[in-house]
């Protein structure tokens, strides 16, 4: 006698599949909406402690709109006048990179969460599942471009800019804008780098059967950098903590923390390692805290920023190469313990050297700095009255790289030694007769 499958069992071997992956509209969405509110909370909230807060016109929202945008790479216009008598010439180029790091936390969350508990994924499914975000991430970011939008009317203050601007009747007016095209367009790069490094790091996310074999050996130093970087953010949020308790100055404080904190440890991270930045200062704008970094910058033409310069005005910058050895040694550490026991000890060193390159590659990207503003009138330039300055700040980039494999091949072949005695996961061990 034949067995026949009760009535509405049929369905029933693909019941655990369809609750294993949730891959649907519902989830996408949830991921999408939980970056966007993490990011727009955090930068609401720093901007609210730098005083944005009492913008004119109810500008608030927009500002925080264009913060979220320049967080995941978009693009924001500045731009001003006042018809054919005033003329303001602006320009930013910089990455809320705190607001960043919380997004990009969210939505890689939200990216692997459905992929849990798997060892290998179809490449078309993975696909399908990050296309759902992403079209929901287009969207997203659309929707943002006109609200992330505004113009101001700025106060001439006193001076020459105010005497001219008085007899013409001149009210300079300064905006902002989303361009949508390149901020698509760098938006989704943004994202794919963020699901990339998600598959990287993580030892539950699966991979295409192709990939599985790369694992091994990119993904332990994928997860070590990861946990570097991190821990240089632990490490200053806990230092910003301290000083905004103790040092006043709260309000200024908390809105780096809140904006910025990644963009100056970083920024440290790569000095302790030995690179060099080239920068200048100028007019009433600067950088956020530490104040030497103002000090060392604001000079007449470009100046260049690394230990020793630092060191001239305070020699307590040398700890910061004694920090970077330590997390270097911990990270290289950090990767040895989760390899494979059989990886050779120079394995392990060029692994490390390849991985903090790119990483210092990718921090040197981020963490620039460039914005200027100034006023003219009647083609007069450089009317000052506290509305001209000028912000630069850039890596030289091929030594960093340089210094970071450098740092690698050591740290990585030390931390492969350190990590022999260590039990590695799923590893069994032979009994002893």
């Amino acid at each position: 006698m034949s067995h026949q499958t009760p009535p509405g069992r049929a369905g029933t071997p693909s019941a655990p599949q369809s609750r294993r992956d949730p891959h649907g509209w519902p989830h996408a969405v949830l991921a999408v909406l939980a970056s966007l509110v993490a990011m727009a909370v955090v930068a609401g909230l720093g901007l609210w402690a730098a005083g944005a807060g009492d913008l004119p016109d109810g500008a608030f929202p927009a500002v925080v709109a264009a913060v979220v945008v320049m967080a995941v790479g978009g693009s924001v216009g500045l731009s001003g006048g006042a018809g054919g008598i005033a003329d303001t010439d602006a320009g930013l180029s910089v990455v809320p990179l705190s607001v960043s790091l919380v997004g990009a936390l969210v939505i890689a969350a939200g990216f692997l969460r459905p992929l849990r508990h798997r060892a290998v994924a179809d490449t078309k499914e993975l696909l399908g599942w990050a296309a759902r975000i992403a079209l929901l991430w287009v969207l997203l970011l659309v929707g943002l471009g006109p609200v992330a939008g505004h113009r101001f009317t700025i106060e001439l203050g006193e001076g020459t800019a105010a005497d001219i601007g008085d007899l013409l009747g001149a009210s300079p007016k300064v905006g902002f804008e989303t361009d949508v095209l390149p901020t698509v367009v760098f938006g989704l790069l943004w994202l794919a780098g963020v699901f990339a490094m998600a598959l990287l790091v993580s030892r539950g996310a699966p991979l295409p059967a192709r990939l599985v074999r790369f694992q091994e050996s990119v993904r332990p130093a994928a997860y070590a950098m990861l946990v570097l970087l991190l821990a240089y953010v632990a490490l200053g949020l806990v230092i910003g903590v301290i000083v905004a308790a103790t040092q006043g100055h709260t309000a200024e404080t908390l809105a780096v923390l809140l904006l910025g904190l990644p963009n100056l440890l970083w920024l440290a991270f790569t000095l302790g390692l030995g690179a060099s930045w080239e920068g200048r200062v100028d007019g009433p704008f600067g950088l956020p805290m530490p104040r030497v970094l103002d000090q060392v910058l604001r000079t007449p033409s470009d100046s260049t920023l690394n230990l020793r310069t630092l060191s001239d005005h305070d020699d307590r910058v040398w700890l910061l190469l004694v920090v970077a050895a330590v997390m270097v040694l911990g990270a290289a550490f950090v990767m040895a313990a989760r390899s494979p026991a059989r990886m050779r000890p120079w394995q392990h060193a060029v692994h490390m050297a390849v991985a903090l390159a790119l990483t210092v590659f990718t921090v040197c990207l981020l963490a620039g700095v460039s914005a200027h503003a100034g006023l003219s009138l009647l083609g007069i330039g450089d009317l000052g009255g506290g509305l001209t300055g000028l912000v630069k700040l850039r890596p030289h980039l091929g030594t960093a790289v340089l210094l970071a494999v450098a740092w690698g091949l050591v740290a990585g072949f030390i931390g492969g030694l350190l990590a022999r005695p260590v039990h590695r996961r799923g590893e069994v061990r032979a009994e002893e007769p």
